[in-house]
């Protein structure tokens, strides 16, 4: 593995948060994937002061990777394969401003890096891309039970019917990003 000091960290939003962890706690070299918020004027907003989408919060997962085995422009590339960034503060039956998608860039070049891939990315859709791409603020993360919750509630109704289509349809197309099972 290499030096903690090149790890880089990427936070996006791209609906409920349980399943953009889901997909980036799967991809090789992410080390790892924290369910938070990001982008509001609220400190330390709880899950039900952002639910009420009166903080501007979004719900982000916060990624930490490692660039020598996967880079930016790779988890852009996923980030926008894995949810509809055409619908302004939705995402499926999820609606709301905390539902937004949305990249907050740690650097100038993620911001070239995201402008570009988000440019690559809207000849893929009918509609015009609707992500948010914002400098990174503070990030806080949510509640303990929001962590790892795929992985730790396979069975729960959202995860059967909202992630698991969306997981088997990412693993299928990212096969080759996966990390060993």
């Amino acid at each position: 593995m290499s030096d903690a000091s090149i790890w880089e960290k990427a936070t996006l939003g791209a609906g409920c948060f349980w399943c953009v962890e889901a997909v980036f706690q799967e991809l090789k070299g992410v080390l790892k994937v924290e369910s938070g918020y990001m982008g509001g004027h609220v400190v330390n907003p709880t899950y039900e002061q952002v639910c009420q989408a009166n903080t501007g919060h979004a719900e982000v997962v916060q990624v930490t990777f490692d660039p020598d085995q996967i880079d930016f422009g790779t988890v852009l590339r996923v980030f926008w394969s894995t949810h509809d960034p055409t619908t302004p503060d939705r995402q499926g039956a999820d609606r709301g401003p905390q539902y937004r998608s949305a990249v907050f860039y740690h650097s100038p070049e993620q911001r070239q890096i995201a402008e570009a891939v988000k440019q690559e990315a809207s000849a893929v859709w009918d509609d015009p891309i609707v992500t948010e791409i914002a400098e990174a603020s503070t990030f806080y993360p949510a509640e303990a039970y929001h962590q790892d919750f795929y992985l730790n509630n396979p069975n729960y109704g959202y995860c059967r019917a909202v992630i698991n289509p969306k997981m088997t349809k990412f693993r299928s197309a990212f096969a080759d990003h996966l990390k060993q099972q």
